[in-house]
């Protein structure tokens, strides 16, 4: 998908996102996943804001998108929820910081848009640091093949509407990626993927 239509297509997103962060009430999912960041953190097509309400008040926070409405939004939110934080306007892939310089590197519902998502988790391995941890919360191919199916014929329709895949092997990809996985969990049918893990030493 070209650059121009890809911005285009989230910025129409914004906000829709930023209603969906507004309603939350508590997700538990997010909640056990980023209530751990710490340190200098930085997350990746940060959207809305979505996950700020589970972050801990005392991290460095730098945020990463594409999409400048987005990342108005993402903005607005970081100073409601207090958190001391940087936003960067850029597609991940051309942004280049040090080794080893994040605590902690976030990505929320994000592998599913990137042309080459295991590219993308080669330099969350080169930016985190050694003893940093790498948290990611992704969504994917289900494990029914029936349902499997059914995403796959889906997926044209809905990369086109709203910029995802809806039908990638998330730890497939971790797994091609020199990120180490600690722990995964998977639930709504295996539809969410959960992966703790940490860069490759």
């Amino acid at each position: 998908m070209e650059k121009e239509r890809r911005i285009h297509l989230f910025d129409k997103q914004a906000a829709k996102y930023e209603k969906r962060r507004k309603r939350q009430s508590g997700n538990g999912w997010r909640r056990r996943m980023f209530g751990s960041v710490k340190g200098k953190t930085l997350e990746v097509a940060v959207g809305a804001g979505m996950n700020f309400n589970y972050f801990p008040k005392s991290i460095e926070y730098t945020g990463v998108d594409f999409s400048p409405a987005m990342l108005e939004k993402a903005k607005a939110a970081a100073k409601e929820y207090a958190i001391k934080s940087e936003f960067v306007l850029s597609e991940v892939e051309n942004l280049s910081f040090p080794e080893n310089t994040f605590d902690t590197i976030v990505s929320s519902g994000t592998l599913c848009s990137y042309e080459d998502p295991v590219k993308v988790l080669k330099l969350f391995n080169k930016w985190c640091k050694k003893d940093g941890k790498i948290l990611l919360l992704e969504h994917g191919i289900v494990e029914n093949a029936v349902l499997g199916w059914f995403q796959k014929r889906l997926n044209p329709f809905v990369l086109k509407r709203v910029g995802c895949h809806q039908d990638r092997d998330i730890l497939e990809i971790v797994r091609r990626s020199s990120v180490e996985i600690v722990n995964c969990e998977r639930e709504l049918l295996g539809y969410l993927y959960m992966i703790w893990a940490s860069p490759d030493k």
